[in-house]
């Protein structure tokens, strides 16, 4: 089982970066798949990206292509969201997932593990 705690939410402007920090508990972090997903009023959540266990591989959707990486650190126990040219619809509260199947699947499969969430702003 792995516990997961999201940092780095906040209030932007639009154009301007963010990083999002997400730590887990337990020795078994590398074994994990993990991701983001959003959820902004009125809307259901979303996939955001995902990333595989070793970090060699990931995907987003598409409204992120370009402007968001997503990344791990197996050492320190924490998967990172990178966010630039951030723009007003990119508001949402942002989760960390975790699975233990792929990382593919994690657009199409409800993950196992949750964070709180991160609420992110962008403002206009």
């Amino acid at each position: 089982q792995v516990q997961l705690v999201e940092s780095g939410g906040g209030l932007v402007q639009a154009g301007t970066s963010l990083r999002l920090s997400c730590a887990a508990s337990g020795r078994t972090f590398r074994n994990y798949a993990m991701g983001w997903f959003r959820q902004a009023p009125g809307k259901e959540r979303e996939f955001v990206a995902s990333i595989s266990w070793g970090g060699s591989s990931t995907i987003y959707t598409d409204s992120v292509k370009g402007r968001f990486t997503i990344s791990r650190d197996n050492a320190k126990n924490t998967v990172y969201l990178q966010m630039n040219s951030l723009k007003p619809e990119d508001t949402a509260v942002y989760y960390c997932a975790g699975t233990l199947g792929t990382f593919s699947g994690m657009a199409v499969t409800t993950p196992t593990y949750w964070g709180q969430g991160t609420q992110v702003t962008v403002s206009s």
